[in-house]
C-alpha cells in the first residue's frame, strides 16, 4: 500500500543528495510532488534521469533565501495540485572554517539559505494546512544543530536555529493539527559531504584521509548514512503513520 498516496508534497533542495532521495521515495509512495531548485532545469533533469512519471511531477525554480520567489512556487504548486500536505525544507549550504577565518557575510549566506528559507517556505505553506487541519513539516537539519563542531561554527549556528524553530512552531501548529519535527542526518554520502570533507580537512590542517577517519570514528555504526535512509524517514514523517510525532529532532 502506498503511504503517500493522493498527498502533494514540496520538496526544496530536490535536485540532488537527500532531496534527491526524498523526491523518489515520495513518487514511489504514490504522492504528488512540487520539486524545487534554484535552477528549475537541474530540477527537469534528475526527473529525467530518474524517469519520474510527469503527472506526478511539478518542476520549479527558487532561491529559497528570496521570500518572493519562495512564496511564487508555493502559490504555483497551489494552482497545480490545489493542497500541499507536506513541506519538506531541505535546501542547505555549507561553509567549513576556523572561527576568527569566518567573515560576516559567511554567516549571512547561511542563515539566509539554512533559516529563513526554512521560515520562508514554512509561513508560506502552514496557512493553508491549518486552515484544513492537516499537514506535515520536515525540516532536514542536521546533528550539527545538537552540538558543537570545530571549525564550521555559522553552519552549526544555522542548523541549531532550524531546530528550535522546529520546536517553537510545532507547538503553535499543534493546536491546528499540523505537525513540525526535524530530522537530524549525521554524515551522508552526498557531494556536500564531499565538499565538506575537502573544507573541514584544509581548516583542520589535515589531508582529506585523515580527516574521514577521524569523522568515522564519531559515528557509532562507521559508515556514512545513504540518502535513501533518510528519504525513508522523511516518507514516515509525511505519512498518517506518523500524525502523533510533532516537535521532534530526530538523529538518524
Amino acid at each position: 500500500m502506498s503511504r503517500l498516496k493522493s498527498k502533494v508534497a514540496f520538496i526544496t533542495g530536490a535536485s540532488r543528495g537527500i532531496g534527491r532521495a526524498v523526491a523518489q521515495a515520495y513518487v514511489r509512495e504514490g504522492a504528488r510532488v512540487a520539486l524545487v531548485a534554484t535552477r528549475k532545469a537541474n530540477v527537469q533533469r534528475m526527473c529525467e534521469e530518474l524517469s519520474l512519471p510527469a503527472d506526478q511531477v511539478l518542476c520549479l525554480g527558487a532561491d529559497v533565501s528570496k521570500r518572493e520567489q519562495v512564496q511564487q512556487a508555493v502559490q504555483d504548486t497551489l494552482a497545480h495540485w490545489g493542497d500541499i500536505d507536506v513541506l519538506i525544507n531541505n535546501a542547505g549550504i555549507y561553509h567549513a572554517a576556523s572561527f576568527l577565518d569566518h567573515q560576516a557575510q559567511d554567516f549571512q549566506r547561511l542563515m539566509d539559505v539554512n533559516v529563513f528559507g526554512v521560515i520562508h517556505c514554512m509561513q508560506a505553506c502552514l496557512p493553508q494546512m491549518q486552515a484544513r487541519r492537516h499537514g506535515a513539516i520536515i525540516n532536514i537539519a542536521s546533528t550539527a544543530g545538537k552540538w558543537g563542531s570545530r571549525n564550521q561554527s555559522a553552519y552549526n549556528t544555522s542548523k541549531h536555529a532550524v531546530v528550535g524553530l522546529t520546536r517553537c512552531v510545532a507547538l503553535e501548529a499543534s493546536a491546528h493539527q499540523v505537525t513540525v519535527n526535524a530530522i537530524c542526518p549525521g554524515f551522508v554520502q552526498t557531494d556536500m559531504i564531499d565538499e565538506l570533507k575537502a573544507q573541514a580537512a584544509q581548516a583542520a590542517g589535515a589531508s582529506v584521509e585523515d580527516f574521514l577517519k577521524a569523522m568515522l570514528g564519531r559515528v557509532p555504526l562507521g559508515r556514512l548514512m545513504q540518502p535513501e535512509e533518510i528519504a525513508e524517514m522523511a516518507v514516515h514523517l509525511g505519512s498518517d503513520a506518523a500524525r502523533g510525532i510533532t516537535g521532534q529532532s530526530i538523529h538518524i
